[in-house]
């Protein structure tokens, strides 16, 4: 044998291509039994992935330890361009999202001037005039490209296409200025609340304590089973089969009417009415997670849409704004509405428990044969899924009515209605919101990334003898991405919730008032220029 992680192991060799033990291919594996050399190497190949898992966890701890400062520092500066980028959205909004339609525009003339060329390329050709009918279905796609029929399907394609966004610009033209000015007020808004964009670390805070409760409550309980010993025997016994104590069998009447009889460990569990409902149990504090999860991210939303609320209903902004917008709306959301936010979380956590519940079915008919109950099973799957969609959204417009009137869970879900009202200018500011976040977040993530690319592969000449050495250089890279890509998400989520409770209090505002010195209206100049 030889020492292997401090375990005495065989000591294996090969002798003309022959695994051997000494001079055996069989070896004794001390508790009396013969084993083949083969099942030693497939146990020291598990073994070995072990320690190689090892290793590499070890290697990037490391990793960690000489680059954590670093990592900090690419997340800050995430941090810093995320606000840059919302700052520079008050100037440029309307820019990128004009030369992102005439991007669009351009793009759809070069796919149908393409396709008319390949059309015409493709005429005489030997086979181009084939129709898709009677070529029928072919695997290899590229076929396909060789008729003329297909180019000038996507050429018809593209053109409706085409047409279709044009008409679009032409009809919705006032819509897209009136989602571009609310970017703009969304920015100047932020910027007289600056301390919203840092209350997603309090939402944060409160998220991890929830996560943290329900871990520590899954524990408690799952630990909370006892070894259960039960009466084993080889003879008949009235006895058999009950539960027993090691401790004092042996001194029991068990043994004296049942010699054979022998107290074993069954299993961990317990025979008691807790212990049997200990299931139900855990399915309650998945429950509660949920309920707890849901009533954080609501309050976070109420006070964020009370804060932006109180900035657009001061008549002059921002002179008539409380002194701390955001605490004043936090402290409001937990004295008045804490109800309302709990009812709305209460009805998302039953679906989504009950979203839950067919995923665990789901993956216990998995092996069943039963096509119908899979069919079943997918369709609720499906119309659940649905549902907690409409919830959320239907949720978060309610959480804006309860900060703006003050009113209660089930009037302000009512309002719901006022979105409807204006389904065109909601369609358009949340297409319009959507691509300039998608811009932003490519933005801060891509630069960042490139940058702690360039710096910890030492591609920096300025800076090339300041990178710390790496084992795996990719570690603090990835960690920077992600980091950044949750800073920018945390960041455009605020930014996102300002948008929404703006355009909710711009609807209110066009049909309260009318902008006559007696009903002024409360949008800013900018907004009501191009209000119509």
């Amino acid at each position: 044998s030889r020492p292997v992680a401090r375990r005495c192991f065989p000591a294996i060799r090969a002798k003309k291509g022959v695994i051997m033990v000494g001079n055996e291919t069989t070896y004794d594996d001390g508790h009396g039994r013969r084993r083949n050399v083969t099942e030693l190497l497939e146990g020291a190949k598990k073994a070995n992935v072990v320690l190689e898992t090892r290793q590499l966890a070890m290697k990037i701890f490391e990793d960690y330890t000489v680059s954590w400062y670093w990592i900090i520092i690419g997340l800050v500066i995430a941090m810093v361009v995320s606000f840059i980028f919302i700052v520079l959205l008050r100037f440029l909004a309307g820019i990128m999202v004009w030369v992102m339609i005439v991007m669009v525009i351009l793009v759809l003339g070069y796919g149908i001037f393409h396709c008319y060329m390949e059309y015409a390329k493709l005429k005489g050709e030997a086979g181009s005039d084939v129709s898709l009918k009677d070529l029928g279905f072919q695997t290899d796609l590229r076929v396909y490209l060789l008729l003329r029929q297909t180019w000038l399907a996507f050429m018809i394609i593209l053109c409706i296409v085409e047409v279709v966004i044009i008409l679009l610009l032409i009809f919705l033209r006032k819509r897209i200025l009136i989602a571009i000015a609310l970017i703009k007020e969304a920015s100047r808004a932020v910027g007289h609340i600056m301390t919203s964009l840092l209350f997603p670390l309090c939402t944060f805070f409160l998220l991890c304590l929830c996560i943290a409760y329900w871990a520590s409550t899954a524990v408690f309980l799952s630990t909370s089973n006892e070894a259960v010993y039960k009466v084993f025997n080889e003879t008949a016994c009235q006895f058999s089969g009950q539960t027993c104590k090691p401790e004092t069998f042996n001194t029991s009447n068990v043994t004296k009417l049942c010699p054979d009889a022998q107290c074993l460990f069954a299993f961990y569990g317990g025979e008691t009415a807790y212990h049997k409902y200990l299931i139900i149990l855990q399915f309650f504090n998945v429950f509660m997670f949920f309920w707890l999860a849901n009533f954080v991210i609501a309050l976070g939303q109420v006070t964020l849409a009370g804060a932006f609320a109180s900035y657009y209903w001061a008549f002059k902004k921002p002179d008539d704004m409380p002194a701390f917008p955001l605490f004043s709306a936090f402290g409001r959301a937990l004295r008045y509405h804490t109800g309302s936010l709990a009812f709305g979380s209460l009805i998302l956590a039953i679906v989504q428990v009950i979203r839950v519940t067919l995923e665990y079915l789901d993956h216990r008919l998995k092996a069943a044969d039963n096509k119908f109950a899979k069919f079943l099973l997918s369709c609720l799957k499906c119309c659940f899924w649905c549902l907690e969609k409409f919830i959320k959204f239907l949720n978060r417009n309610a959480y804006i009515m309860i900060a703006v009137y003050g009113t209660n869970f089930c009037p302000s879900a009512r309002k719901f209605f006022l979105r409807m009202r204006n389904i065109l200018r909601v369609a358009v500011l949340d297409k319009v919101t959507d691509f300039l976040f998608f811009l932003g977040k490519l933005l801060i993530v891509g630069s960042v990334g490139i940058l702690a690319f360039f710096f910890f592969t030492q591609r920096i000449k300025l800076v090339q003898d300041t990178a710390p050495p790496l084992n795996y250089y990719w570690v603090p890279i990835l960690t920077v991405i992600v980091g950044s890509y949750l800073i920018a998400h945390g960041f455009f989520s605020v930014y996102g919730m300002c948008v929404d409770t703006l355009f909710l209090c711009f609807c209110e505002d066009l049909e309260r008032n009318d902008g006559s010195p007696e009903r002024p209206y409360y949008m800013s100049p900018e907004l009501s220029e191009k209000k119509g």
